[in-house]
């Protein structure tokens, strides 16, 4: 006997608005979130990725700040990048960087990495004031199929990690954090970029490096990083360099 065609569809996502709260990126401006729980339903995580979400633990996310429209999800062409001359000298100088692809298990050496990091860079920051239960909990919290990518010098030594989300259509930089004390290595270029070769080896055609915001020269960094597209108004469209300059 045929059954309720009814019974096999899914429950739909519930959504939630967070709360407002002051914009960490543009003075005066109000921040809000849509945010769904995949927890139960990982599976629609790459249908909201390209929907323009984020994901954070077992929570993905987008901006919904009330008369604000800034932030732009941003991905990379990987198979048409081509470092600039400044980049290329970056790659030379990370040659002695060797890289490692594992589990999202994280570890003493790598908390205390992020402590650096965040302490040096975002000491007035949420961030800076995560335990390592919070840590923890970021790293190793997810539902999809996630990887840590460390980096080590020639000493073994621990100097950069970037958790990194892995899509069918490509790979999402979730979070990164490295040495401060090694600004000469400038690791957080080398990283997106040694992540654009990684999805190249894969042959995914997208590196996902989360909001553009043209105002915050925190976020605006990724321009750097193209032909790439912004996800507005519904759909992908490939980003102008004076569109939002």
């Amino acid at each position: 006997m045929d059954q309720d065609k009814r019974l096999h569809r899914s429950k739909p996502l519930p959504m939630r608005l967070s709360m407002r709260s002051g914009c960490p990126y543009i003075t005066g401006k109000t921040e809000q979130r849509i945010a769904v729980d995949i927890d139960f339903q990982p599976s629609v995580h790459d249908s909201l990725a390209r929907a323009g979400f984020r994901r954070v633990e077992n929570w993905v996310y987008k901006p919904a700040c009330p008369n604000c429209n800034a932030c732009l999800p941003w991905r990379v062409n990987v198979r048409q990048f081509r470092p600039s001359r400044n980049m290329a000298r970056i790659i030379s100088t990370n040659r002695d960087l060797s890289r490692k692809l594992g589990e999202a298990r994280p570890t003493e050496q790598h908390y205390q990495l992020f402590k650096s990091y965040v302490t040096s860079r975002h000491d007035d920051g949420q961030m800076a004031r995560m335990d390592r239960d919070d840590f923890n909990s970021m790293i190793s919290n997810s539902p999809i199929e996630t990887m840590l990518i460390d980096y080590f010098d020639q000493n073994q030594r621990l100097v950069g990690s970037v958790l990194t989300d892995m899509q069918q259509d490509g790979m999402s930089a979730v979070y990164s954090f490295f040495d401060p004390d090694a600004a000469h290595r400038s690791l957080g270029t080398y990283m997106i970029i040694d992540l654009i070769n990684c999805a190249v080896d894969l042959d995914l055609p997208w590196l996902y490096l989360g909001y553009y915001l043209a105002q915050s020269q925190k976020m605006r960094y990724k321009a750097r990083f193209q032909p790439a597209e912004i996800f507005r108004d519904g759909t992908w469209q490939l980003f102008e360099n004076n569109d939002d300059h």
